[in-house]
């Protein structure tokens, strides 16, 4: 009876240790950088930096969106706005739905106000309709950011922006204090 139920443990031990292998590969990054947004694979994209730091470009079936010119304006406390510029070529309307920065940080988005409704807030985020240009800060669509941290030496900030069609896009905003 006894070495029935030793088996028993160790069968039960080993299939326990295997699905907690299973889930932390499951779990773990593929890279330092890997998101959804750099895995090439269908209904994904590579995002690639557009110009200097500021910007990434998104090309991929489905996707075409290039991110420019984005700052980070803040205060020493870490508060202020990013602006940026969004156009969206991909043929479908996009959203921002979420802004994040280092330490778990996120930005709150505001929409604009257009007769064409670009830049505006529904419920999937801030609308970017295909074959535009949107400006956020100014009278635009905003992002505002409060007690950011990360600001690199050389003065710039680690953005992710999550589109609802493009996914992920990781870029570098350059930091002006305000």
């Amino acid at each position: 009876m006894a070495e029935i139920n030793r088996r028993t443990r160790t069968a039960f031990s080993a299939v326990t240790c295997a699905l907690l292998v299973t889930l932390v590969a499951g779990c773990a990054p593929d890279g330092p950088a890997a998101t959804p947004s750099d895995r090439r694979s269908p209904g994904t994209a590579a995002a690639r930096p557009a110009g200097a730091s500021g910007g990434a470009q998104v090309r991929a079936e489905g996707v075409d969106l290039t991110v420019t010119r984005a700052v980070a304006h803040l205060d020493h406390a870490g508060n202020g706005t990013l602006t940026m510029t969004v156009r969206n070529d991909d043929g479908v309307p996009e959203h921002l739905g979420m802004v994040a920065t280092p330490d778990g940080g996120r930005g709150t988005l505001r929409g604009g106000k257009t007769a064409e409704g670009d830049g505006s807030m529904d419920t999937s985020g801030i609308l970017l309709t295909s074959g535009t240009t949107v400006t956020f800060g100014g009278d635009g669509p905003r992002v505002l950011l409060h007690g950011v941290r990360g600001v690199s030496a050389r003065h710039t900030l680690p953005v992710v922006l999550q589109f609802g069609v493009a996914g992920l896009v990781r870029l570098q905003a350059r930091v002006v204090r305000s």
